[in-house]
């Protein structure tokens, strides 16, 4: 299943950062990209936590194929195949929300850029479905990999994106679409429907 667990998360990789920074330049002649982060700022620790959550998500399955045993309450042949079905959603899920995102898709935040507050599609219901969708390819890539290198990797990711998220896009929003940001909020969760 590690060698699943790679090609999946190559799949992730081409289509949630490749595909879709090619996409956005070809509609706006721009990337996207805004990795730009402060040393020491929140932005910067958000940041590390997702390179973190990067490297063990690469290295996770490098390790089960290296010998690295699974965690005894994850070996279980129904929760890798679970995993496999998991992380196809959650990268299908990613795919959709970015393209419904449209033209203001960012990876990072630019403080002086404005993009148009996106409240249609799914984000009339979450405000976030980028990085729910994110964590959901992340616990299934973890159950399928089902070893420690994989569960410390989403753990990394949740904390990486409940930074940027609370601490660095939220203020970001606000400052930049104020009222209409607020009501926004009223009526949608943060990661999931009603939450």
């Amino acid at each position: 299943m590690n060698i699943v667990a790679l090609i999946l998360y190559a799949i992730f990789a081409v289509v949630g950062f490749g595909w879709r920074t090619w996409v956005q330049w070809r509609r706006t002649g721009d990337t996207g990209l805004r990795l730009h982060a402060d040393p020491g700022s929140v932005a910067w620790w958000a940041k590390l936590a997702f390179i973190a959550a990067i490297a063990a998500g690469v290295a996770a399955p490098i390790a089960g194929l290296a010998g690295l045993d699974p965690l005894t309450l994850l070996d279980r042949p129904a929760l890798r195949i679970a995993g496999v079905a998991v992380a196809l959603a959650g990268i299908a899920a990613t795919a959709i929300a970015q393209l419904q995102m449209g033209t203001s898709w960012r990876i990072g935040v630019d403080p002086n850029e404005r993009t148009e507050l996106v409240t249609t599609g799914i984000f009339a219901r979450v405000r976030n479905p980028i990085f729910t969708a994110m964590a959901i390819t992340a616990a299934g890539l973890a159950l399928v990999v089902a070893n420690i290198i994989g569960v410390v990797g989403f753990a990394a990711l949740v904390v990486a994106l409940q930074l940027q998220v609370r601490a660095v896009e939220e203020p970001y929003l606000r400052r930049a679409h104020g009222a209409a940001y607020d009501r926004y909020i009223d009526t949608t969760g943060r990661f999931l429907p009603g939450l």
